[in-house]
């Protein structure tokens, strides 16, 4: 449970729909339950989240078809301001974050999802390379050169995405 958080966010960055990750989710902790026994220490959290990996993956074969084209839907900023004085700065500031948001939000969206897997990993999730290698089933040397690929990607997305609006 501690983890459910972590799983959730890298399912639906993924899956690219909430509604998808959490079915995904709800499978990685049948799964985690059932395959209890064979967690034999370490890092708990690494372990869980491979298991969300693997059940999306295995969950994108089924549904391959609907998975692909499904748009990723940003929740809207929660709660509202009072809109006088200073609160005006304050929420013309969130505003500005939330723009920014949605902006990082779609570049990440527009990666190859193996790249994006490893940058949600380290970035949003603070996994450390070798915790993200374990995750991904990958060499050490591969989420490296897949997390420059991927900064340079997001960059490059993000100045494209600034540019054209």
């Amino acid at each position: 449970m501690a983890h459910l958080d972590a799983a959730y966010n890298l399912a639906r960055w993924l899956a690219r729909n909430e509604r998808d990750a959490e079915d995904v989710v709800q499978e990685a902790c049948l799964r985690a339950f059932r395959f209890l026994d064979s967690f034999h220490g370490g890092n708990a959290r690494a372990w869980f989240l491979a298991i969300v990996r693997n059940t999306y993956f295995t969950w994108l074969e089924k549904n391959r078809g609907q998975a692909l084209n499904v748009p990723f839907d940003e929740e809207m900023l929660a709660g509202s301001a009072d809109i006088d004085g200073a609160a005006c700065d304050s929420v013309e500031r969130l505003l500005q974050q939330e723009d920014d948001r949605r902006l990082v939000n779609r570049a990440l969206d527009g990666l190859p999802a193996e790249f994006r897997e490893v940058i949600v990993l380290r970035e949003l999730e603070d996994l450390s390379y070798k915790e993200i290698a374990q995750v991904a089933a990958i060499p050490l040397g591969t989420v490296m050169s897949r997390l420059a690929r991927a900064r340079k990607l997001l960059l490059r997305s993000l100045q494209q995405l600034t540019q054209g609006s």
